[in-house]
């Protein structure tokens, strides 16, 4: 009797979690999904604390992810996320889902969305699965709206997520593809780029003045000389970080801008 070889491109049936506050929401997802062959949802949640949580432990081959929500919002879940999973956005806001789409989201949904356009979603979430998707972090950060600057940081360590308030960032270190963030003396450590943090925060109160160091211009009490023609950064809480000169000439400039 001859043997016949499974089809590799058969579909296989996916898991996948629903994010969203709106519970009407969540249900039309959830009936959608029900009228779709080849999906099944294994968690709902309400909210991102419960995503991250749900995330981690039913590890779904997709998430659909509403990007307004109270506590924590969409982009900072996927900042949260700490394995490779395809996400379709959510949102009622479309210049949110367009930055999300240019920023490698597997695509998005702009509520209110029909049965049609939900399943061409699904359809290019089965053709991207198993490809490299960017850092959570630099696709968040990718389609943060245009001088929409973070007004805190989240980071998961462990089951705990810490949200650090940008006001309490003294400064971050680069450490390879993570950043070192220190607030109030506590260290935490994010899979992100120095980088794209920057990119994140208001120019006018942090600055590069490293290439392994952005630092809150609040926190700097002096600049000191430091060997031949270096300085170091001194911080009011007695820490000291070093400058290279390029970053010198941009913390001289901005505190010379100030009154």
């Amino acid at each position: 009797m001859e043997e016949t070889m499974a089809d590799p491109g058969a579909e296989r049936r996916l898991s996948a979690v629903i994010v969203d506050d709106e519970e009407l929401a969540r249900q039309l997802l959830r009936e959608y999904i029900e009228s779709s062959p080849g999906i099944q949802v294994v968690a709902e949640c309400a909210n991102g604390f419960d995503a991250v949580k749900a995330i981690s432990e039913k590890k779904p081959d997709l998430v659909f992810l509403d990007v307004q929500m109270p506590k924590l919002t969409g982009f900072e879940v996927l900042e949260l996320i700490d394995r490779d999973v395809p996400v379709i956005f959510v949102t009622a806001f479309d210049q949110y889902a367009t930055k999300a789409f240019d920023a490698n989201a597997v695509d998005y949904l702009l509520k209110p969305f029909s049965l049609d356009r939900f399943q061409k979603a699904l359809e290019r979430a089965r053709q991207r699965l198993g490809q490299k998707l960017p850092p959570a972090a630099e696709l968040a950060a990718a389609a943060r709206p245009p001088q929409q600057y973070l007004q805190r940081v989240v980071v998961k360590d462990g089951a705990r997520v810490h949200i650090i308030p940008v006001d309490r960032l003294d400064y971050a270190e680069a450490q390879d593809d993570y950043v070192s963030l220190h607030s109030q003396g506590k260290s935490y450590l994010k899979q992100q780029t120095i980088s794209s943090l920057e990119a994140g925060l208001d120019p006018q109160r942090f600055v590069r003045i490293h290439r392994s160091v952005l630092v809150n211009l609040e926190r700097v009490a002096k600049v000191e000389p430091y060997a031949k023609d270096s300085r170091i950064a001194v911080l009011n809480n007695g820490v000291q970080l070093p400058m290279s000169r390029a970053g010198y000439e941009r913390l001289r400039e901005l505190l010379g801008d100030r009154p």
